[in-house]
C-alpha cells in the first residue's frame, strides 16, 4: 500500500493539573494530585447529538495530566507548573461541553477534514468541481460548518494504566461538500517525559482533500490577563506564504528576511505585530520541508520560565495571534480572553493547496495511508 505522509506531533514537558479552561491564575482549580497514579480515566461528561460525550485525564508517571474529550478530539486544559512551582494552564478552555457547545474558535480543538481555509470554498479534484460551505467570509474554514471539531469521536484506550486515548471517526462522502468516506484515526499518547504526542492517520475510498491539526490556544503565563506580545518566538522557517485580503494565501512562497515574518531568532511576538494588518495569523514554510520530524517553533515566556517547543513532520505552520479574539469570551475562571492574549502553532498543510498546485499536495487518494505527528515539548528555566 502506498503511503502518503504527512506529520504532527505534540511534546510538553513539566507537571501540570487540568482544569478545564485557559489560563487559571487564581482559580480554583490548579492543585493536581502529584501522586494520582499513572494512566487514563474516563468521566461522563453530557450528550450530543444522541452520542456520549466524555473526559479523559491522562497522567504520567510525574503525576502530569492532560485532559482531553472525545467531543471534537479537543485537548481541554492543560496544567503545568511555572518556574516557582505555581501551577495554571497555558491552554484556553472549559470546564463544561456546555462551553464548547457554545462554539467557541477552535479552541483546542481537532480541525478537518481540511484546517484552515480554502479559497472561495470550492475546489476541482478529477475533473470535478466539489462546492463548500462558505463558513468564513466566501471562504470555507476548518472543515465547514460541522467540522471534525463539533463531531463525538469514538474512544478506546489501551489499559488504564498507559496515558493513551486514541479516537476515531469516519467522515461519509459529501460531508461538508468533500469527497469520499475517510476514517480517521488520531491518537493522543502522554509519556513520562512529558510528551504529549499527537498521531494522525487516515484512509479513503475516492480522492480528497485532507489537512488534519489541533487548534490549541498557549499562553504561556497561564493568565489570560497577560498578552502574548511579550512571549519570544522563533519560527524554523525562511519563508512563509503571504494572504489577500480575505486571509487566502496568493500562491507565493516569500521570504521572511526584511519583513515582520521573520522570527528566525528569537524575537517578542509584540516588536513588530504593528505592521501586519490585524495581527499575524499566516502560514510558515518551514526549512524541514516535512516528511520528518523536525524541530519547527520554540516559544518562550520569561515570566512564568515556560519554554514550548514544536516538532512536526508536517511543512507548514500556521502562526495566529488572536486577532479575533475580543473580550466576549472568558475562560474557566471568569476572565475575559481579550485580542492577542493567545496564540496558535498550528502544523498543517498549506492552506488553500487544493487551489494550489505548485503547494505539497494535500489529497489523499485509495490506497495510501496520511499520516502526521506534532509534538508540543514544555519545559520550565530558573
Amino acid at each position: 500500500m502506498k503511503r502518503l505522509m504527512l506529520y504532527c506531533v505534540l511534546i510538553f514537558t513539566t507537571p501540570f493539573v487540568i482544569t478545564g479552561c485557559g489560563n487559571n491564575a487564581g482559580n480554583t482549580t490548579t492543585t493536581a494530585d502529584s501522586t494520582a497514579k499513572k494512566g487514563i480515566t474516563k468521566a461522563a461528561w453530557g450528550n450530543y447529538d444522541g452520542k456520549e460525550v466524555f473526559l479523559f485525564t491522562l497522567t504520567n508517571a510525574k503525576g502530569n495530566q492532560v485532559k482531553i474529550s472525545n467531543y471534537g478530539g479537543t485537548v481541554t486544559s492543560w496544567v503545568a507548573p511555572d518556574k516557582s512551582g505555581a501551577k495554571n494552564s497555558i491552554v484556553l478552555g472549559y470546564d463544561s461541553l456546555s462551553g464548547y457547545l457554545a462554539h467557541p474558535p477552535y479552541f483546542g480543538a481537532t480541525v478537518g477534514r481540511y484546517g484552515n481555509r480554502i479559497g472561495n470554498a470550492q475546489f476541482t479534484l478529477e475533473g470535478k468541481t466539489y462546492k463548500l460551505a462558505a463558513n468564513n467570509g466566501k471562504n470555507s474554514l476548518h472543515g465547514g460548518l460541522k467540522g471534525f471539531d463539533k463531531q463525538v469521536w469514538d474512544a478506546s484506550t489501551a489499559s488504564d494504566s498507559i496515558p493513551s486515548l486514541t479516537l476515531k471517526y469516519t467522515s461519509k462522502d459529501g460531508e461538508e461538500g468533500f469527497p469520499g468516506n475517510l476514517s480517521v484515526t488520531v491518537q493522543y499518547t502522554l509519556s513520562d517525559d512529558d510528551e504529549l504526542k499527537l498521531e494522525y492517520s487516515a484512509t479513503t475510498d475516492k480522492a480528497t482533500p485532507i489537512n488534519l491539526t489541533n487548534h490549541s490556544y498557549f499562553n504561556l503565563t497561564g493568565d489570560v490577563s497577560n498578552t502574548i506580545l511579550n512571549h519570544k518566538l522563533q519560527i524554523n522557517a525562511d519563508n512563509y506564504t503571504p494572504v489577500d485580503t480575505s486571509l487566502i494565501t496568493t500562491g507565493v512562497i516569500a521570504p521572511v528576511k526584511g519583513t515582520p515574518f521573520d522570527f528566525t531568532t528569537p524575537t517578542a511576538i509584540g516588536t513588530r505585530i504593528d505592521l501586519v494588518k490585524g495581527g499575524y495569523d499566516h502560514n510558515f514554510v518551514l526549512n524541514s520541508k516535512g516528511g520528518t520530524l523536525q524541530q519547527a517553533a520554540t516559544l518562550t515566556d520569561s515570566v512564568s520560565g515556560r519554554k514550548l517547543e514544536v516538532f512536526t513532520t508536517e511543512p507548514g505552520l500556521q502562526f495566529y495571534t488572536g486577532n479575533f479574539l475580543d473580550g466576549s469570551l472568558t475562560n474557566h475562571d471568569g476572565k475575559a480572553i481579550k485580542q492577542h492574549t493567545a496564540l496558535c502553532m498550528e502544523t498543517q498543510h498549506f492552506p488553500d493547496s487544493p487551489n494550489k498546485p505548485q503547494f505539497p499536495s494535500c489529497i489523499l487518494k485509495p490506497g495510501e495511508t496520511y499520516h502526521t505527528v506534532t509534538v508540543y515539548k514544555l519545559s520550565v528555566g530558573q
